[in-house]
């Protein structure tokens, strides 16, 4: 018999209290936040919503550069994931897990030092493929430093197990 889970919040609900400041050390979501790879790399929530996220991070060509000195586009990418995967998960509920099937980036101009965001947003959404955008600006000027577009594929059932 499986195990009752006091305190199981929807994910939103437990990332929205997360942001606020208000989440409680009994708190828990079936999905993992954070994330092991968004600690590792210092990523932070800035905003979410029921589809939609919002991640923000420091950067430094010294830390995060290629040969040419500027931030490595794979961490641009990576950023990218990130807020998409934070917006998809918005969406789970109990029981289903999700996984990318694609993503595509498009690298604008360089970053040598800023703080970027990246605000990740559905195009399209249906029952089990969703659509996502995400465009990657700079705090400094305000100017797009990437986009990237991803699908994802919602799991359930025993496609969702183990994930």
């Amino acid at each position: 018999m499986a195990e009752t889970v006091l305190n199981q919040l929807p994910v939103l609900e437990f990332l929205e209290r997360r942001l606020k400041g208000t989440l409680q050390p009994e708190d828990r979501t079936h999905l993992t936040y954070p994330t092991a790879i968004s600690q590792l790399l210092d990523f932070e929530i800035a905003a979410i919503g029921k589809g939609t996220a919002t991640v923000v991070v420091d950067v430094d060509s010294v830390r995060h550069g290629n040969q040419q000195g500027t931030v490595h586009g794979g961490f641009l990418v990576e950023l990218a994931d990130a807020a998409i995967g934070t917006a998809h998960s918005t969406l789970m509920e109990q029981g289903e897990s999700f996984t990318s099937i694609d993503l595509h980036a498009v690298f604008l101009r360089p970053v040598w030092r800023d703080t970027l965001r990246a605000h990740a947003t559905p195009t399209f959404s249906g029952n089990t493929i969703t659509h996502y955008h995400c465009e990657i600006v700079r705090s400094s000027d305000g100017k797009s430093v990437a986009t990237a577009t991803s699908t994802v594929m919602t799991l359930r059932g025993q496609r969702a197990t183990g994930r």
